[in-house]
């Protein structure tokens, strides 16, 4: 059994995480804003065209990314939460502190 992934995001002054779990291939968004929430909910839910880089950095290539297929899909995708949905994601926020302590 994988452990699940999770990292901490944060929308107007609420902190959340995104839950991905690799067996059953979803991810959980929990955060207080229902605004911030439905927005990650749905961009989630969606398949992105997106720029993969290659071998340097003029070698990108468009790939349809599925967040839900796979946790390294859903780090991909989720590197561009903030500009599509303004959620930030904050990777270097222990997400079991935000787990306990969901607010600022």
């Amino acid at each position: 059994m994988a452990e699940n992934y999770s990292v901490a995001i944060s929308y107007k002054g609420d902190l959340g995480y995104i839950e991905y779990d690799a067996e059953k291939k979803a991810a959980t968004v929990v955060l207080a804003n229902e605004e911030g929430k439905k927005k990650t909910e749905e961009y989630l839910g969606t398949v992105h065209k997106i720029s993969v880089p290659h071998e340097t950095l003029m070698d990108f290539t468009p790939e349809d990314v599925d967040p839900q297929a796979d946790v390294e899909s859903l780090k991909l995708a989720i590197t561009r939460l903030w500009n599509a949905t303004g959620v930030h994601v904050d990777w270097s926020r222990p997400v079991d502190y935000v787990k306990a302590h969901p607010h600022y």
